[in-house]
């Protein structure tokens, strides 16, 4: 899997690279990955030249293959104003004006860093709408780190949380499961026999279902997800 950090922070060292760096981590350790980061502000010129004559200069270009090629993204900004950062979101629209679709169906974690928790709430309302007008799928937890939340046990917690959810929907959507395999069945089980059916159903009745609808069972997304958290 290609996992590419989309970081806008613009110190160094960087607390927003930081958390970047800490939430990539997180997800290789679920699903074998190969990290790509991509710092934003060595791109600023680019993303500027990008609105003024419409082309991407040769780095931003190659920046915007990788985000296109990637399996999963991982966007993390600077709060500015109770807001992501302007370079953060120049970047994304340099990038919707050269392929519209680029992040279409992609799965996203999203981040932002701040020295406040007052500004926690720029994942739901800014981030996630831009992500969802660029038609991303964004993960459940998003991941806010105020300054005093660096060596915080809640800061872990949240990290591994949304690593698990974007690992869980990188390595796909819905699947179909074996006939006769049910979660936590053995192939081979009776046909008609479905979870606390009994012998005899009429096959193809899946739960709440009707007559004629195939036997294979489509298992939801938010099924497999919530499968995978944490008990408690």
């Amino acid at each position: 899997m290609k996992l590419v950090v989309v970081s806008a922070g613009l110190g160094v060292p960087s607390s927003t690279r930081l958390l970047a760096d800490r939430l990539a981590a997180a997800t290789a350790e679920r699903t074998p990955a190969e990290v790509q980061v991509v710092e934003v502000r060595d791109l600023a010129v680019e993303i500027a030249h990008t609105f003024t004559n419409g082309f991407p200069g040769p780095n931003l270009s190659a920046a915007f293959e990788s985000v296109a090629a990637a399996d999963g993204l991982i966007v993390v900004t600077p709060v500015f104003s109770a807001s992501y950062s302007g370079l953060f979101k120049s970047f994304f629209d340099a990038l919707s004006v050269t392929d519209a679709d680029a992040l279409a169906g992609k799965p996203v974690l999203m981040g932002a860093t701040g020295g406040t928790a007052r500004h926690s709430l720029v994942l739901e309302h800014a981030m996630r709408p831009l992500f969802a007008y660029l038609k991303a799928v964004v993960v459940p937890t998003g991941v806010y780190a105020a300054s005093e939340d660096w060596g915080a046990g809640g800061l872990d917690g949240r990290i591994e949380r949304a690593a698990g959810e974007l690992a869980a929907l990188v390595a796909g959507p819905a699947t179909v499961a074996e006939p006769g395999a049910e979660r936590g069945g053995t192939p081979g089980v009776e046909p008609g026999v479905e979870r606390g059916g009994k012998p005899g159903a009429t096959p193809g009745v899946e739960r709440g279902g009707k007559p004629g609808v195939g036997a294979d069972e489509i298992v939801p997304f938010e099924e497999r997800l919530a499968a995978l958290r944490p008990a408690g």
